[in-house]
């Protein structure tokens, strides 16, 4: 059994649901890390996975890194080489797995998500709050900085403008100012945010699961490519999608004006 992410799916939609509620969600000093590797591994694999939903237990998205657990840096006497390597083999593999998994990711924000759990719910395609989120990249508040990619997270979200107010100042904004400044694109009631996050994934879930994996991985190379080599990417992604049932299903559905049938 799971001690950190419970893993439910019903039809095409995965739901991660951090649960250590009495702790707030941490990411570290935990195995948090590594099941989110496994999930995303797993969600990968499977192809009748087509959206994923991320949410909190309790009142908390995810407090981020546990701060009692790095007291053991000093304590210890641990050389900063270590650290350096806990933190590659550690907190920086989520990033690295969650931002790339294949599907497309919905974050349901339904408490605060500070430090590292501000940069979890960044690392999601999509961020849906409640009411009662507020969001922090409060590491200069504890003297460390964005170990786990927030520096390159957050200014695609919010832009590198409000990306470093928040960095700099390590100060919360609650959920009216996360959507004004795009960090959140829907603020809803406590009760309504998971039924809000899965009318979005219902809606992504309608289409054909390969073309959504291409689409999504076409996105992320296109954050560091230049236009000529996306378009090559994308005309080789295109003979692919061409190339699936679905898009067969889709083209025939359309002439026929009926609704796709997608497995």
């Amino acid at each position: 059994m799971s001690d950190f992410l419970v893993y439910e799916q019903v039809g095409a939609i995965v739901t991660l649901t951090m649960n250590q509620p009495a702790a707030r969600n941490p990411l570290t000093g935990n195995t948090a890390v590594e099941e989110f590797i496994q999930a995303c591994a797993r969600i990968s694999a499977d192809m009748s996975v087509k959206v994923v939903v991320l949410t909190g237990a309790g009142s908390a998205f995810s407090t981020g890194g546990n701060v009692k657990d790095m007291r053991r840096f000093a304590e210890q006497d641990i050389p900063a080489i270590d650290i350096r390597d806990e933190y590659r083999g550690g907190i920086q593999r989520l990033p690295l797995a969650l931002y790339n998994l294949e599907v497309p990711t919905i974050a349901a924000v339904n408490g605060p998500a500070i430090g590292a759990g501000c940069d979890l719910a960044c690392m999601c395609d999509m961020r849906l709050a409640s009411k009662t989120a507020k969001f922090a990249e409060s590491f200069v508040k504890v003297g460390i900085i964005p170990g786990d990619g927030g520096a390159w997270l957050l200014p695609r979200v919010v832009g590198l403008s409000k990306a470093a107010e928040m960095a700099f100042t390590g100060e919360a904004i609650d959920a009216e100012e996360a959507l004004r400044c795009g960090l959140v694109s829907t603020v809803t009631e406590p009760e309504n945010l998971l039924e809000a996050a899965y009318a979005v994934a219902r809606r992504i879930a309608v289409n054909p699961g390969p073309t959504l994996r291409l689409t999504k991985k076409l996105m992320r190379e296109g954050q560091h490519m230049r236009l000529d080599s996306l378009l090559e990417l994308s005309a080789a992604f295109q003979a692919l999608a061409h190339k699936t049932p679905q898009h067969e299903e889709a083209v025939a559905a359309f002439i026929e004006k009926r609704p796709p049938r997608f497995d």
